[in-house]
C-alpha cells in the first residue's frame, strides 16, 4: 500500500526557526507527560487518601485519555483554519491552570473531573505541536527529530519520576500537581521564538467547510490511523501506566526506588525513540516499528516473570527501548500520512481517538491483577497487543520522505 516518494523541491526552513519549534514541541509534550504521569506514581496513595481502590483511581487513567479526543478536534481544527502558534499556546496554558487545579481537589469525584478536563489540553497538544515541528524540519532530519519529539513523553516520565522521589516522601502527592502549573511558561516562548509555519500558510482550506470536505474526503485514511493509533497506545499505556504499581504490589518496592528504577527505564526510552526514529529514514516507517515491536515481544519475561532485580532492571530497559522505538516513528510517519490541509487535525484527532480506546487497558490490568499477580495480567496483555499492533503497521500505507505543502491546497 506504499505510496511512491514525492521529491519535489522546496525551501528549506531557517536553522533557528526549526529549532524553537522543535524545542517548544518537544517541551509541551514533555510537561503534558509528565502531569500524566504524576497520576501514576501517586495513585495508591491517592486511592489511600481518598479511600479507594486501585482500581477506582486508575479509571482517572482512562478518563483523561477518554476527553483527549475532545481537546484534539477542538484545537486541531483551530490549527488549521487559523494557524499552530495561538491554539498551541492557548492549549498550554489551559491544562496548566487544570493540573494545579487537580492537587487541589477536595473529593475523588473531583478529581475525577478535573482529570477529564486535563485530558482535553492533553489531547489538543500532541497534533498541533507535531504538525508545527514536522513542519518546518528538513525531510533528512524528520526520522531522528521524530523519534526525539516523540520522546518527550519518555523525559516527562522520567522527570515525574524526580519529582516522586524528592517531594512524595516530604509532602505527599498534592504538591507535585502545583508543578504542573510550569507549561503556561512554554507559551511565552511560543509567542515570542516560535513562527508560524509556511506550510500551513501556503495549503491553509480557505473556509471551514473547505475544511469540512477535506477531512470526510479522507475517511477511509483516518479510520486506519485511529485503529494504528488505538493498537500504539495500547503498546505504551499497557507496559507503562500500571507498572509502578506492579513494582510496589509485587516486588514490594518503595517510593524511592520505583523512581529510580523507572528514571533508568526511560533511559532506554529515550535510547529507542531516537534511535530507531534515525534509522526508519532508511529502514522505512512501518518496518522499523514491526521490528521494534518484535524486540519487545521478546523481551516480555524479563520484564514480567524477572528471577532477580537486576534481570527485572534489563527488561524494564529493553521493554521501553522497544516500545518508545516503535513510538519514535509515529509523529514522522502519520503526519506524512496526513494531507496539507487537515495536518493540524488528522494527526492529532486520529492519536487520541486511538488513545480514547486504548484508555482502559490500565483499568483492566487492575480489574485482571485482583486476586492474582500484575506480572501475569500485565504479560498478557502486553503480548496480545505487540502482535496486533505489528500487524497494523504492517499492513497500512507509508509516505516516507514526502515534502510537506508541495501540492498547495488539498
Amino acid at each position: 500500500m506504499s505510496a511512491p516518494r514525492v521529491a519535489v523541491p522546496a525551501a528549506a526552513p531557517a536553522a533557528d526557526d526549526h529549532r524553537a519549534a522543535v524545542l517548544a514541541g518537544f517541551l509541551g509534550w514533555t510537561l503534558d507527560a509528565f502531569d500524566f504521569f504524576l497520576v501514576v506514581m501517586t495513585l495508591p496513595a491517592i486511592a489511600a487518601e481518598f479511600h479507594q481502590t486501585d482500581k477506582a483511581v486508575a479509571f482517572s487513567l482512562t478518563l483523561t485519555l477518554a476527553f483527549r479526543p475532545l481537546g484534539a478536534l477542538a484545537f486541531g481544527l483551530l490549527a488549521d483554519r487559523y494557524g499552530r502558534r495561538l491554539p498551541l499556546m492557548l492549549d498550554l496554558v489551559f491544562y496548566s491552570i487544570i493540573e494545579v487545579a487537580s492537587g487541589l481537589a477536595p473529593t475523588l469525584g473531583a478529581f475525577l473531573a478535573l482529570r477529564a478536563l486535563f485530558g482535553i489540553g492533553m489531547g489538543g497538544e500532541w497534533g498541533v505541536g507535531a504538525s508545527l515541528v514536522m513542519e518546518k524540519v528538513p525531510p533528512r532530519l524528520r526520522g531522528v527529530l521524530s523519534g526525539l519529539l516523540q520522546q518527550g513523553y519518555a523525559v516527562g516520565y522520567l522527570l515525574a519520576a524526580f519529582a516522586y522521589e524528592l517531594v512524595f516522601p516530604r509532602w505527599g502527592w498534592r504538591p507535585l500537581f502545583f508543578i504542573g502549573g510550569l507549561p503556561a511558561l512554554l507559551a511565552l516562548f511560543v509567542r515570542y521564538r516560535v513562527k508560524e509555519s509556511e506550510v500551513w500558510k501556503r495549503s491553509r482550506a480557505e473556509s471551514w467547510s473547505s475544511l469540512g470536505r477535506s477531512i470526510v474526503r479522507h475517511w477511509r485514511l483516518f479510520l486506519y490511523l485511529v485503529l494504528l493509533m488505538a493498537m500504539m497506545n495500547f503498546v505504551s499505556h499497557g507496559t507503562q501506566d500500571m507498572y509502578p504499581t506492579f513494582l510496589k504490589r509485587d516486588w514490594g518496592f518503595a517510593p524511592r526506588r520505583v523512581a529510580a528504577f523507572t528514571a533508568f527505564t526511560m533511559v532506554g526510552a529515550l535510547l529507542g525513540g531516537v534511535l530507531v526514529g534515525l534509522v526508519s529514514n532508511r529502514l522505512g516507517r512501518r518496518r522499523s516499528i514491526v521490528w521494534s515491536l518484535v524486540g519487545a515481544l521478546a523481551v516480555i519475561p524479563l520484564w514480567a516473570f524477572a528471577p532477580s532485580i537486576a534481570i527485572l532492571v534489563a527488561g524494564g530497559f529493553l521493554i521501553q527501548f522497544f516500545v518508545q522505538g516503535a513510538w519514535g516513528v509515529i509523529p514522522a510517519h502519520i503526519t506524512e500520512l496526513s494531507p496539507d490541509t487537515i495536518r493540524g487535525f488528522f494527526p492529532g484527532f486520529a492519536y487520541q481517538c486511538g488513545a480514547a480506546i486504548a484508555g482502559t487497558i490500565g483499568y483492566l490490568q487492575a480489574a485482571a491483577a485482583q486476586g492474582r499477580s500484575y506480572a501475569v495480567a500485565m504479560a498478557v496483555t502486553a503480548a496480545v497487543v505487540f502482535v496486533g499492533c505489528a500487524v497494523v503497521a504492517a499492513l497500512g500505507p507509508e509516505r516516507r520522505g514526502i515534502v510537506y505543502g508541495a501540492g498547495g491546497r488539498d
